[in-house]
């Protein structure tokens, strides 16, 4: 098992703490944001192939910040990846 506690940069959340197991993101937690959208983005990447996860939630913006809460879990994932 793999986990990543990855700062935020850019939204509302702070920190997500994800934990991949082979391929399959097994739980993420975000701290900060807006809790009922970060709760249901967690909820949908749980059990969801990394690599699908990154092709779905890429690029997704949030109020022309260049990025979002949902981006940056596709940060995080790229980053645990890389270990």
């Amino acid at each position: 098992m793999k986990k990543i506690s990855y700062k935020t940069r850019g939204t509302c959340s702070t920190r997500i703490d994800v934990e991949v197991e082979g391929d399959i993101v097994t739980k993420v937690t975000f701290i900060g944001g807006c809790h009922g959208n970060t709760q249901g983005v967690s909820k949908l990447a749980e059990g969801m192939k990394v690599s699908d996860v990154i092709e779905k939630l890429e690029g997704i913006d949030c109020k022309g910040r260049g990025t979002s809460c949902p981006d940056q879990l596709t940060k995080a994932l790229k980053m645990l990846n890389k270990q």
